[in-house]
């Protein structure tokens, strides 16, 4: 699937339902970079930015977690503003995809570039620093608690009252996909859910829903200033948040520069603000079931994508390995 577009008669028509009206428009442009949803910056007259964020039309092939992903989106944006998380700010949001009409968000600018385009050229000192600010912004993010256990939108399954169960729901879900698609996966479908259900015990330990991103890679966290005082402008991109185990933000942390349990400098500011550092057993076998289910994303959904050629021998290559490595590490018992 190529990122879908909208065009400019319709992006003015979600400004107007937000309140946006064409006198208030400067100009609007559309943006590169998502895989999923269509993007348009807004510039009005006063000299703020907003951007508006459109999913696929109804009938897109999907996930099954990526129904009404705009609610986890604007949800995460109003949770990071409560605790003082830099982000951008909800401004107006219609995220039913069953009201007859289409869906969208409207929110600020944030300031900066994806650390992904500023990793190359800095310097340890700075790296090591804003890692640490990382790690205390993602660490109040984990305060936040949620009304139950998965994603807020409900697609899936209903929120649960145990984490163990509404897991079970999304890599159930996931597997489906995969069924569904015919998707290409390292083992045989039967394995991988038998080893995912053999780590359901380490999950009993989880009693309170937390804030997760779930999609923290260097591509969703703007750096903001000139280099060697930059620092975090913003965590974008929260439309993949759910109710769960803060331990499962690492998962995708562990994009930015290997593992992060084992990441002095992020666990430094992590620590810092409150969140835990220390990795028993069961943890271990929770970071590698978190793991297996962001690998497992990462594989199926090159096929509703129609990902092909170099990046999707990218993709293989590189999840291939690590979701055997951690299902083996399910299977130890971390």
């Amino acid at each position: 699937m190529a990122v879908h577009t909208v065009g400019d008669e319709t992006v003015d028509g979600l400004l107007a339902r937000a309140g946006v009206g064409a006198s208030r428009v400067a100009g609007r442009t559309a943006l590169s970079g998502g895989s999923y949803n269509a993007l348009h910056s807004v510039a009005l007259t006063d000299g703020t930015r907003l951007v508006l964020k459109v999913p696929p039309p109804s009938g897109t092939p999907r996930l099954r977690y990526e129904a009404e992903l705009l609610c986890g989106e604007a949800l995460f944006y109003e949770s990071a503003a409560a605790v003082g998380v830099p982000a951008p700010r909800m401004v107006h949001t219609e995220w039913a995809e069953d009201a007859g009409a289409a869906p969208f968000l409207l929110m600020t600018y944030a300031p900066g570039v994806p650390w992904s385009e500023a990793a190359g050229a800095m310097a340890a000192e700075e790296r090591d620093r804003l890692h640490r600010e990382l790690g205390g912004l993602v660490a109040r993010l984990h305060t936040v608690r949620g009304p139950g256990f998965g994603y807020p939108a409900q697609r899936v399954a209903p929120l649960a009252d145990r984490w163990a169960p509404a897991f079970a729901a999304m890599t159930g879900a996931v597997l489906a996909d995969a069924a569904d698609f015919g998707s290409w996966l390292p083992r045989p479908l039967g394995a991988i859910r038998s080893a995912l259900a053999g780590g359901a015990a380490a999950l009993e330990e989880v009693a309170e829903p937390a804030l997760v991103h779930f999609d923290l890679w260097p591509g969703n966290v703007l750096l903001d200033g000139p280099p060697g005082a930059r620092t975090v402008g913003g965590l974008i991109d929260g439309e993949r948040m759910f109710w769960g185990d803060p331990l499962a933000d690492f998962a995708s942390l562990s994009l930015m520069t290997g593992d992060a349990e084992d990441d002095p400098a992020f666990l430094a500011g992590y620590g810092a603000a409150g969140g835990r550092t220390d990795f028993d057993a069961a943890a271990r076998v929770r970071l590698a079931l978190y793991r297996s289910y962001l690998y497992l994303i990462m594989l199926v959904e090159v096929v509703p994508r129609s990902t092909g050629g170099e990046q999707l021998a990218w993709v293989r290559d590189f999840t291939a390995p690590r979701l055997a490595a951690a299902l083996d590490v399910v299977g130890t018992g971390g």
